[in-house]
């Protein structure tokens, strides 16, 4: 069982869900990390504020895969540190944890068990009680308008679905925070377009941080804050506004195309 499970082991009592909104969810110092001599992350230095939406923009090989490697501690840290509303993740990983859920880019959900027994499965990682995890996997989701098919097996769910199931169960212990990594790849224009109604309505409605991994520029809109990584290392950082004023560009393309020197138009969906 990895960190991020076995860290998640005991619950958040419920007075302990929300923590103090001050604090930022997520707090990358000054991250570096190397793969033998290829350097993967150089100096990377970022926020995730609570109840906020935040786009990690990079094309395929830019780190992200790697950062979320760090940040739940599949790969230690060599250089900077990383915090979870305020816990640093090597000092405190089990207080962290806690408060973490993720969507990692492979599906990883067993397809021949139903939606339900799925989610009863990972619960039980959890240390949550049967009667509390079917209650809290009906919760979510009705959250992820999932609830007419707790009962199907997931062989039979559409590639969108099987990604609004994999929300879902990283949400089962109540997390402050969610991260997701290239969560509509290999979707339809459509899936793509539900998944990203269901996690934003998670940051109004919930209140949760998310920061969202993506290589894709129209998935960013005006209201999100935007980190721009690019070969290991931040070029931008700040609310979508401030990042094209400071591109000089009209939008998210074109800033990112500006900044990165590229020379070919945008990355088709």
């Amino acid at each position: 069982m990895s960190d991020a499970q076995g860290a998640t082991a005991k619950t958040l009592p419920d007075t302990a869900a929300r923590p103090d909104a001050a604090v930022p969810a997520l707090s990358i110092g000054n991250v570096s990390h190397s793969y033998g001599p290829r350097r993967a992350l150089i100096d990377v230095d970022f926020e995730v504020r609570p109840a906020s939406f935040s786009a990690l923009l990079g094309l395929n090989g830019a780190g992200k895969s790697t950062l979320f490697s760090l940040i739940t501690r599949l790969f230690g840290i060599q250089s900077g540190r990383i915090s979870i509303f305020g816990h640093d993740i090597s000092r405190e990983p089990g207080e962290a944890l806690r408060l973490l859920g993720v969507v990692f880019q492979p599906r990883t959900l067993d397809l021949d068990l139903s939606v339900m027994q799925n989610l009863l499965y990972h619960a039980a990682l959890h240390g949550i009680g049967r009667r509390d995890a079917r209650a809290r996997a009906t919760d979510v989701l009705a959250q992820i308008e999932l609830a007419d098919r707790a009962g199907s097996k997931v062989r039979d769910l559409s590639g969108g679905q099987m990604r609004r199931v994999e929300i879902a169960r990283a949400l089962l212990h109540r997390p402050r925070l969610l991260l997701l990594d290239e969560a509509t790849v290999g979707l339809d224009v459509k899936a793509r377009a539900d998944i990203l109604k269901h996690v934003r309505k998670l940051v109004s409605d919930e209140g949760i941080g998310v920061l969202w991994a993506t290589h894709l520029f129209d998935e960013v809109i005006p209201t999100d804050n935007l980190v721009i990584l690019h070969q290991g290392k931040v070029l931008a950082r700040g609310d979508v506004a401030r990042v094209l004023s400071e591109a000089g560009a009209q939008d998210v393309n074109a800033a990112f195309m500006r900044l990165t020197g590229a020379l070919s138009g945008s990355i088709a969906p």
